[in-house]
């Protein structure tokens, strides 16, 4: 679904541990890593599109899960030219997102990668919570510094994890 913009929704998911870790997918063809992500159906409410995409990228159900929180509002973000595909249209210029935390509700999820035809991970970890601004393409970096910092509020309310050494850096790009 491609709104009259050019951005098409979305829906963003950080899985979380017990201890604030994070999921951290590597992207399968790729070398990058992200969180789970996907675009929202016609008919389809943001939260079932969270559960669907949860369950096609990574194998969970939505009873591994408890749903902590939401963002507030549509994260959006551009694409480059190069990521744009000029053929098909409507043209797609970005995305924009809704971001839902998760508690796995287990040490050990079941993840696994073998629920579509073309696996969008090939592997993945636990990190720390800003970690994944750092690992994410570089023009996704501002949705994850924003949908991590609304987040985090839900994960920590005593108060957000201190940032990394590296985050002014990060947080400049």
């Amino acid at each position: 679904m491609i709104d009259r913009d050019g951005f098409r929704a979305n829906v963003g998911i950080v899985l979380m541990q017990a201890d604030g870790r994070v999921f951290l997918g590597k992207r399968a063809g790729g070398k990058g890593w992200q969180f789970p992500q996907g675009g929202l159906r016609i008919g389809e409410s943001v939260e079932q599109g969270m559960f669907r995409e949860l369950a096609e990228e990574i194998g969970l159900a939505p009873e591994d899960v408890r749903i902590v929180g939401v963002t507030r509002r549509w994260l959006r973000y551009r694409l480059p030219p190069r990521y744009q595909r000029r053929d098909q249209l409507p043209l797609c210029i970005g995305q924009k997102q809704r971001w839902y935390l998760l508690e796995s509700l287990t040490d050990a999820p079941p993840v696994r990668f073998d629920q579509t035809d073309e696996p969008e991970f090939c592997g993945w970890r636990w990190s720390d919570w800003w970690e994944p601004v750092r690992e994410v393409i570089h023009f996704k970096r501002p949705v994850y510094r924003r949908a991590l910092h609304e987040l985090g509020q839900f994960a920590f309310p005593a108060g957000l994890p201190p940032y990394p050494e590296w985050w002014d850096e990060m947080a400049s790009s």
